[in-house]
């Protein structure tokens, strides 16, 4: 058996532009860790099994897709701590886990490039865990990029009590409603233009806001002491960056009562 933390993630930005081809969303995203984790074990099995989250397909998909097809397949076991559903891609991350842990096990693992393959084809944020370190996603998020950014800054989470998650599909549907994409190249460019000038944790805050959703909880993170604060990924999960521990806490204090909240920071490694 083999076991490893799967972290979370925040988008530091998250601009959008008009659909692919493919179906998919062209974007421009910077992926960072958080320590938040959900602990993936995964073991041979006859059969694929998923146990410990009834609510999962990914994890499942993944394992059917890593088994050898000669009776050699893998059971896995999540231990859920990212709420769901909430812009953190905690089922992402699961798979990626499983996905690596898994290829380990096999008699004959795939390549990095393989992985890479398979991890794409299952979902555009799996890739990144797959991967170390903060990383500039582009065109449908899955073609990374290593970038260096300051980690040493706390996190602080906040799910609403009240968020009604959408989908994330709707909430594709509903940026194309409102002809969102329009301006993309010119966004696109202001983000690779603020990210060469981060040097420390406060440079972060020139980052543009998410496209896709936005929060009147960023307002007052930003009140409480955070030097940015932004929507991660579709929403509803929005997060506070604070310099410091003791303001990061007093701001969590103070916002407890609106949503479930997680004091966190940057995680580097898968």
């Amino acid at each position: 058996m083999k076991r490893a933390p799967a972290p979370a993630k925040i988008n530091l930005a998250l601009v959008v532009g008009p659909i692919r081809d493919d179906g998919r969303h062209e974007l421009l995203t910077i992926y960072q860790r958080v320590a938040l984790c959900d602990h993936i074990a995964v073991e041979p099995a006859p059969t694929v099994t998923v146990r410990g989250f009834n609510e999962d397909t990914l994890v499942r998909r993944t394992l059917e897709a890593v088994a050898d097809g000669n009776g050699n397949a893998f059971a896995a076991r999540i231990r859920k701590r990212i709420p769901i559903a909430a812009g953190l891609a905690g089922g992402s991350s699961d798979a990626a886990t499983a996905l690596r842990l898994a290829n380990e096990l096999r008699a004959e693992p795939y390549d990095e490039g393989h992985l890479r393959s398979l991890a794409s084809e299952l979902g555009a944020d799996i890739p990144y865990f797959l991967a170390d370190g903060p990383q500039l996603g582009s065109g449908d998020g899955t073609e990374l990029e290593p970038i260096e950014l300051p980690q040493d800054y706390w996190v602080l989470l906040v799910l609403p009590h009240n968020a009604a998650k959408s989908s994330t599909g709707d909430v594709f549907a509903e940026f194309d409603a409102r002809k969102g994409e329009r301006g993309f190249g010119e966004r696109r460019a202001d983000v690779l233009s603020a990210l060469g000038e981060i040097k420390r944790p406060r440079d972060l805050a020139a980052l543009r806001k998410n496209d896709l959703a936005q929060s009147p909880l960023t307002g007052q993170l930003e009140a409480l002491g955070a030097f940015r604060a932004d929507v991660t990924g579709a929403g509803p999960t929005v997060y506070g960056l604070f310099l410091h521990g003791a303001h990061a806490r007093g701001a969590q204090k103070q916002i407890s009562p609106i949503g479930r909240t997680w004091l966190t920071a940057p995680a580097w490694y898968r």
